[in-house]
């Protein structure tokens, strides 16, 4: 017969209550807390994974952050770019209506006024903040006021830099473009080549005006400079007047044409796969360049434009110099204007891929918390069913304790 004393039973007894008691403690806080595991000894598989998967929410929610931002910057952007687009239009509507023969001095330089109105405007926009104290095109150098204005149009006072911002787990995005290639990579002329009249033509009364041209063959463009001079020989009695012209090429130093051409006013003239013609009377020795194209600040371009409707713009030879400036105006702002709308086309693109980031990183975040809540969260069916399974368990424990601590000999002995 087996003999147990009543220290083993209240041992026996105190290790179980004990024991049970642990465990509904522990199931209260899982039911508390919401989670399965409590420390990481619990689990260490699911808890380590758990680590990695919230490092990862962490970034996926910094980058959201960053999405905003670079949105905030590019809608700048955006805004600005339609703003100076505006401009330029109404800008080259100034330029055409200052076309008119019939305007005064008076009247041009009303205009000129007007245009320099528009000047400050574009400045304006090409000098936007960012909000936070810095400017929208001055590269890298944020905090430097990007234009400052001078006689010629403006200066540049940033740098080359594109600032950058990562977007994605793998993707850095532009969210800034340089006031150099927004306001200053604008192309001279027709992209290829420029043409211009010598302004020396207006004092000797010639009322030549050119064309900006364009490319016959590409083949054949060879990059040279050209000028085109003109020789009148005046009309005597029984002989009219004749007007012919040369073409050299300046950069080797060699006549384009054997022999002097005969001019009629609107012909083309046609070389080294350019064409243009020159419409009017030029007067002896006057003569138009043909260069390269280069870059021109749009600023320049409109400051030009100002200085050319201030000058003195009667007659023939005075409309005809104003005539050929306005000509190169219009061109330039066309060219302006189609590299900010080029510009502008990019920063959508930017705009639009923030969107699909957008989309893809509110994917990932929904797939990052669905497993850290297979990882951590607690089912609370099965804990409620364990934690009253428990509990009964534990009464139980109690009650047999009880009884079994209560029992004596001496409870027999009368």
């Amino acid at each position: 017969m087996l003999r147990i004393s009543t220290q083993t039973i209240f041992n026996v007894g105190t290790q179980q209550i004990t024991s049970q008691s642990a465990a509904l403690a522990r199931t209260q806080q899982q039911l508390s807390s919401g989670k399965k595991n409590l420390t990481a000894a619990d689990d260490p598989i699911a808890s380590a994974r758990a680590l990695e998967v919230t490092q990862s929410s962490s970034i996926n929610t910094q980058l959201v952050t960053n999405r905003s931002n670079a949105r905030g910057l590019l809608s700048l952007e955006t805004v600005a770019l339609d703003s100076s687009v505006s401009i330029l239009q109404d800008i080259k509507t100034i330029t055409v209506n200052a076309g008119n023969g019939s305007l005064t001095d008076a009247d041009r330089a009303s205009l000129a006024t007007e245009l320099e109105g528009r000047l400050s405007d574009l400045l304006g926009q090409a000098n936007t903040s960012d909000g936070v104290g810095g400017y929208v095109f001055s590269g890298y150098k944020s905090t430097t006021l990007p234009f400052t204005q001078t006689a010629t149009g403006a200066a540049y006072q940033g740098d080359q830099g594109q600032r950058s911002l990562q977007v994605g787990s793998t993707r850095t995005l532009p969210i800034t473009d340089s006031g150099a290639a927004v306001f200053e990579n604008n192309a001279t002329g027709n992209g290829s080549f420029v043409t211009l009249a010598d302004p020396a033509n207006y004092g000797r009364g010639g009322s030549g005006i050119i064309s900006a041209g364009s490319v016959q063959d590409p083949t054949k463009l060879t990059g040279h400079q050209y000028q085109i001079s003109f020789q009148v020989v005046p009309a005597t009695p029984g002989t009219p007047a004749a007007t012919t012209y040369n073409v050299t090429d300046t950069t080797t130093g060699q006549p384009v044409f054997a022999t002097p051409q005969p001019y009629a006013s609107g012909q083309n003239i046609s070389f080294d796969g350019m064409q243009f013609n020159i419409q009017g009377a030029p007067a002896d020795q006057d003569t138009f360049t043909v260069q390269p194209s280069t870059k021109q600040s749009v600023f320049t371009t409109v400051q030009n434009l100002i200085n050319a409707l201030r000058a003195p713009g009667s007659g023939a030879a005075g409309q005809a110099a104003l005539n050929n400036v306005l000509n190169q105006t219009q061109v330039n702002i066309d060219n302006a204007s189609d590299n900010i709308l080029s510009v502008q086309s990019a920063v959508g693109a930017r705009l639009k891929e923030l969107d699909y980031l957008d989309t893809s990183g509110d994917s990932l975040n929904l797939q990052y918390q669905t497993t850290l809540s297979s990882l951590q969260d607690l089912d609370y069916v099965s804990a409620i069913s364990k934690f009253t399974q428990q509990q009964t368990t534990l009464t139980a424990a109690q009650q047999s304790f009880k009884t079994m601590s209560g029992l004596s000999l001496f409870n027999y002995i009368s």
